[in-house]
């Protein structure tokens, strides 16, 4: 239930039914590692990562499978101990396959871990070391690699790390399970944060349906007077970068600019989980935290799982799925990705598996613009997604990019407003793919 008044927000906006109440009350669930996982080479924005094994291969727990390829790329650990059986393409959450190695685990739980330093002690530098050679990435869904962003340009003038603690997808709870049951952790993730970066001050964007969040978050810093808890506005897309900076510090982020312009580094709640585990403990990432949901599954649940274990396998340990569901997303149901193949595996970013019914998938048959208005009113990056969407049918791409469709960030409210259930963001998303082929063909020439 709210509980605060005068909450900052940005404009536009949406808000769509929460459906949280289907987890949030439920404790994180380790599961068990199963007989097989499906380790993909690129869990990572950038480069994927360079196979170090090869098949026949035994591995350990937290064994490097792959290193990293290049600046933007991270290396692969293995979440499990067993024998590598190949190395080939497989389905991927992503809807595109992707290479992977695959590993028949077993019950030796041989781990090999990286040595735990000083919290006290640790140096900005040792941090960003740890944060690198752990496979580190954002869990905010890019899933960018977390030491580039521990690294920004020497003209940048940082001010201020915000930790993401909105959650604003329907459904999603791993991050409010995080902040009520790791919540010392949270802020110590934060603080390594912090420290890396050589910043002063911190801040946690946290939406007001998260009271108990709050509260405990708000106890938890009584000694850190750097570091304040900001209640925000219970609205989609709350948790998106820019949206974040402009509630929090009431900065704009210009269009093809990053938070750094703005003077903040942003990062998600599992990444402060998953930097404070690797610096104190010595985890590199082998673990996604995630919430199964959705009236289409017997039993929702939030869950520790190991990387590499499959949909189907997850959703068996759910209790499998009621006679009425449809669809099964990956991630939220406003950016998430609808799968064809249950035998992808989670990757490190994973936050959710959604098992939807009927009653809770638009099924509206599309009809003709309205010309209303509402999807413009909602954008809360002030795009024409109307215009966008018709400028890709057309194929006027060069127009479309002068009205900013590389700008948009595809969080869907656009769809989700249209009256006439016209698929917007699905437009949007093919014309950014074609104009972003069309400014490297420009780059090249």
């Amino acid at each position: 239930m709210a509980i605060l008044k005068n909450l900052k927000t940005f404009k536009g906006g949406i808000h769509p039914a929460e459906q949280k109440a289907l987890t949030e009350e439920n404790a994180f669930e380790i599961m068990p590692t199963p007989q097989q996982i499906i380790v993909p080479l690129s869990q990572h924005l950038g480069k994927p990562a360079k196979p170090l094994v090869k098949k026949g291969s035994e591995v350990k727990t937290g064994d490097i499978l792959a290193e990293q390829d290049g600046f933007i790329s991270c290396p692969i650990h293995s979440s499990a101990s067993g024998k590598v059986l190949k190395i080939s393409t497989d389905s991927n959450v992503s809807g595109f396959p992707k290479d992977a190695i695959i590993i028949q685990t077993n019950d030796m739980n041989e781990s090999l871990f990286l040595p735990p330093l000083d919290f006290d002690k640790v140096t900005s530098e040792e941090i960003i070391e740890r944060v690198k050679v752990a496979g580190i990435v954002g869990q905010g869904g890019a899933a960018f690699p977390t030491y580039v962003k521990l690294t920004p340009p020497k003209d940048k003038q940082v001010e201020v790390v915000i930790l993401n603690g909105c959650e604003c997808e329907p459904y999603l709870t791993r991050d409010y399970r995080y902040m009520v049951e790791r919540t010392e952790d949270v802020v110590n993730g934060l603080r390594l944060i912090m420290k890396a970066l050589g910043i002063k001050k911190g801040a946690i964007g946290i939406e007001n349906n998260k009271p108990e969040a709050i509260k405990k978050l708000n106890d938890a810093v009584k000694n850190f007077p750097e570091i304040t808890i900001e209640a925000l506005k219970t609205k989609y897309p709350q948790g998106a970068e820019k949206m974040l900076i402009k509630a929090v510090t009431g900065k704009e982020v210009a269009p093809g600019k990053l938070p750094f312009d703005a003077g903040a580094a942003i990062q998600n709640i599992g990444t402060a989980i998953a930097i404070y585990d690797a610096v104190v403990k010595g985890e590199p990432q082998l673990t996604a935290a995630l919430t199964v949901s959705g009236k289409g599954i017997k039993n929702p649940k939030n869950l520790i799982v190991k990387i590499g274990t499959t949909i189907s396998d997850i959703i068996e340990y759910c209790g499998g799925i009621t006679e009425d569901a449809v669809k099964i997303v990956v991630g939220g149901p406003m950016m998430g990705v609808a799968q064809y193949d249950f035998s992808a595996p989670v990757m490190k970013a994973t936050s959710g598996i959604l098992v939807l019914t009927s009653d809770e998938v638009n099924s509206h048959e599309q009809t003709a613009c309205l010309r209303c208005g509402m999807c413009v009113d909602v954008c809360p990056l002030n795009l024409t997604p109307t215009r966008l969407a018709r400028l890709t049918q057309l194929e006027k791409l060069e127009e479309a990019e002068e009205l900013g469709i590389t700008v948009c960030m595809e969080c869907g409210t656009c769809t989700y407003t249209c009256p006439a259930s016209i698929p917007l963001v699905q437009w949007i998303r093919l014309g950014k793919q074609s104009v972003q082929t069309l400014q490297r063909a420009r780059q090249s020439a």
